[in-house]
């Protein structure tokens, strides 16, 4: 288990390199014991950060639900981040040049809660009444750790990217909402271009066979903690792409066909 120090020295050091647009080294080398606790210890020190620099809590993501992303990381779990108040970009809008180190996008289904969601069993009905509709989304994926370690040829582990804040950095929303019962979200799916040009497809059956089953899991870790979902904020479920760079000058557009489309671009 991490010290308190190293739990806080970790979190100063990822706070930084975000304010900073720069990576820093994996964190896992320099903590090769640190357990998957640690990890959201840290997170959870980095946030603590950053509301004090003013930002505003405003959700939640769910990350590594696809099989291919947890092999990557070693991890047979998903992981989840906090959403803050700066990280909502207009649907249409342009992502400012320098905002991000290493910026990639996934398309995703967000959920905007109506009540709060907590407990140790939380099923997928429960997520659907406290849902109050879904939409399109997109989220913005950022590093503030390298992906890998030129010397030793190391890639990051689950222990980075939770600290990390899970590689969260952005969403978008847009198209069309609906009631979370109206649809067959395991069937909504997208398109996702850039410049143009298809780069991934994929469906909601993607996430966990259902994109309400990672908010489950959500609910029920949060509750080993003594904390809950709450009414009014949005949860990214997960994506069904696999992420997608951007570039500078790059466009993205993901059409979710009868539930509208998203673009966003980078300058």
């Amino acid at each position: 288990m991490m010290t308190e120090s190293q739990v806080e020295g970790a979190a100063l050091r990822l706070f930084e390199a975000e304010r900073d647009r720069r990576q820093i080294r994996l964190l896992s080398l320099d903590f090769p014991q640190a357990t998957m606790d640690d990890a959201y210890r840290v997170q959870a020190a980095l946030v603590k950060r950053k509301v004090a620099s003013g930002l505003a809590i405003k959700g939640w993501k769910i990350g590594l639900t696809s099989k291919a992303m947890q092999s990557a990381l070693s991890i047979d779990i998903p992981d989840s981040g906090i959403l803050f108040d700066d990280m909502f970009f207009e649907d249409g809008g342009t992502v400012p040049a320098g905002r991000f180190i290493q910026p990639r996008i996934e398309a995703e289904i967000a959920f905007v809660m109506k009540a709060p969601l907590a407990g140790s069993d939380v099923s997928i009905n429960d997520v659907l009444d406290a849902t109050d509709h879904i939409t399109p989304a997109l989220e913005i994926l950022d590093t503030r750790i390298e992906r890998m370690n030129k010397e030793t040829g190391k890639i990051r582990t689950f222990f980075d990217t939770i600290s990390d804040n899970a590689a969260n950095a952005g969403i978008v929303v847009g198209g069309r909402s609906a009631g979370p019962r109206e649809a067959d979200l395991r069937w909504i799916g997208a398109i996702v271009s850039r410049n143009g040009e298809v780069e991934e497809t994929g469906l909601g059956a993607g996430v966990l066979d259902h994109p309400a089953t990672g908010i489950v899991w959500l609910a029920n870790r949060l509750h080993r903690y003594g904390m809950q979902i709450e009414a009014g904020q949005v949860v990214l479920s997960g994506s069904f792409i696999r992420p997608v760079e951007c570039r500078h000058g790059d466009e993205i557009l993901s059409d979710f066909g009868p539930y509208g489309s998203i673009r966003i671009s980078f300058a």
